[in-house]
C-alpha cells in the first residue's frame, strides 16, 4: 500500500465533493430512532467454521440478494471494482477479481494504490458495523436479511484504508468519527442512510454526536 497524497489540508468545516447538504442530514436525523444506549443481548458471532453461530452469513457470499449479489462476483471484488479507479482484473475471471487500482480514503483522504499481494491495506468496511447491527436490533431478523445487511454494496460497504477500517471497528458515531473532519459530513450522511434504510436505531450518544456534526455543517 503506498499513500500518494492526503487531503489533510481541508480544515474542519470543510467538506468534500459528494457530501450531503444540511437538508439531508436534518432530514435523515428526524427520521431514525433513537434508543437511551447500546444494548446488548448477546450471541454475535461473525464466524462462519464449524461450530460458530455465522449469524451474518459466509463473509462476502454471493448467494444472497444484496445489490451485485447472484453476479459470479464475491462481494469484497464487488466493493474494489466499484470504489477503485484504474482498475485491472485478474486474467479469465471475467472483470471480477481486482488485481490492483486507485482510491481516495472515504475516511482520511489518503489517496492509495491498491494491489492484491498487499489487500489487507485496502479493506472493506461495514458504515454501520455488523457487531453493532446485531446489538441494535438484528439479533431479530431473519438470516437472509442479515445477509443483504453484510452485503449491501450500495448502502453499507465502502473499501477504506486498512488502519482506519482496523481503528474504528465496531465504533458507532458517537465513539469514532473520520480522522478528517472534511469527511464527516459524508459519514454521518452514510451511517444516517443505512440506519433509516433497515430501520435500525442509533444511541443517543450517536445521535448526539450527528447532531452536532449537523449543526456545525460538519
Amino acid at each position: 500500500m503506498f499513500v500518494l497524497s492526503s487531503c489533510g489540508a481541508i480544515g474542519t468545516g470543510s467538506s468534500v465533493p459528494g457530501s450531503p447538504t444540511t437538508t439531508e442530514l436534518e432530514q435523515l436525523l428526524s427520521q431514525v430512532a433513537v434508543v437511551d444506549q447500546r444494548p446488548h443481548p448477546g450471541g454475535y458471532e461473525r464466524g462462519c467454521k464449524s461450530g460458530q453461530a455465522c449469524v451474518f452469513g459466509p463473509a462476502w457470499s454471493d448467494d444472497q440478494d444484496a445489490p451485485m449479489g447472484h453476479d459470479g462476483c464475491d462481494t469484497r471484488n464487488n466493493v474494489l471494482a466499484q470504489d477503485l479507479s484504474e482498475t485491472t482484473f485478474k486474467p479469465g475471471t471475467q472483470d471480477c477479481v481486482v488485481l490492483s487500482g486507485m482510491m481516495t480514503d472515504p475516511y482520511s483522504g489518503d489517496r492509495i494504490e491498491f494491489d492484491r499481494g498487499q489487500a489487507n491495506a485496502v479493506q472493506i468496511d461495514h458504515v454501520y458495523p455488523l457487531a453493532a447491527a446485531w446489538d441494535f436490533g438484528a439479533n431479530t431478523w431473519p438470516l437472509s436479511v442479515r445477509m443483504r445487511f453484510a452485503n449491501d454494496t450500495e448502502l453499507n460497504l465502502m473499501a477504506v484504508k486498512g488502519s482506519e477500517n482496523q481503528s474504528k471497528g465496531d465504533s458507532t458515531p458517537g465513539q469514532w468519527l473520520p480522522p478528517n473532519p472534511a469527511y464527516h459530513c459524508f459519514y454521518a450522511w452514510k451511517y444516517l442512510n443505512v440506519a433509516v434504510s433497515y430501520g435500525l436505531p442509533i444511541s443517543r450518544a450517536d445521535f448526539a454526536a450527528l447532531t452536532e456534526l449537523e449543526a456545525a455543517r460538519c
